[in-house]
């Protein structure tokens, strides 16, 4: 079920998205010219009448958009994996010192190799979905595999090889 968000302009303020819940409930954003937010929530039986606004710093409105945009992601890495019998998914770091960070996802030949697909990265608190082949690993990546067991233990031993050009 895709979600209806709602643009309105801000004259002098800015720009507010909303959108209406499951449950009924109306939130809301307002994006300021000056770069603040806030989260908003509207009263049920006024839709026009704000009853809490939070403001959120930069760093607060990242985190947020994070935290809900990675559980959802994995979420549904989880509702897929119950779903067809046999496909697992694994997360796998890229540690310090490996020969893999700053190297390409291309290189690895992963799906080739194991029938194993790379599916997102996880690097700092951001999301990164379908990394392309010209994705450069970075340390700290934690790197989100599904596939069968056998091409998950394959994707894990690519990458802990110490020498991929070997």
């Amino acid at each position: 079920m895709r979600v209806r968000v709602e643009q309105t302009a801000l004259p002098g303020i800015g720009v507010r998205h909303d959108l209406v819940t499951a449950s009924g409930r109306r939130i809301g954003v307002v994006s300021h010219r000056s770069g603040r937010r806030d989260l908003v929530l509207y009263d049920q039986d006024d839709p026009d009448a704000c009853i809490a606004s939070l403001p959120l710093t930069d760093d607060e409105a990242e985190a947020l958009a994070d935290l809900l945009g990675a559980s959802l992601m994995l979420g549904q890495l989880a509702g897929l994996r119950s779903q067809a019998a046999g496909l697992l998914t694994e997360q796998i770091s890229i540690p310090a010192g490996s020969p893999w960070a700053h190297r390409r996802l291309g290189e690895t030949r992963a799906r080739t190799r194991t029938g194993a697909s790379i599916v997102a990265v996880l690097r700092n608190r951001e999301v990164i979905a379908s990394p392309g082949p010209s994705f450069a690993f970075q340390t700290g990546d934690v790197v989100v595999v599904v596939g069968t067991r056998e091409g998950l233990d394959g994707v894990a031993a690519i990458l802990a090889e110490s020498d991929p050009d070997g």
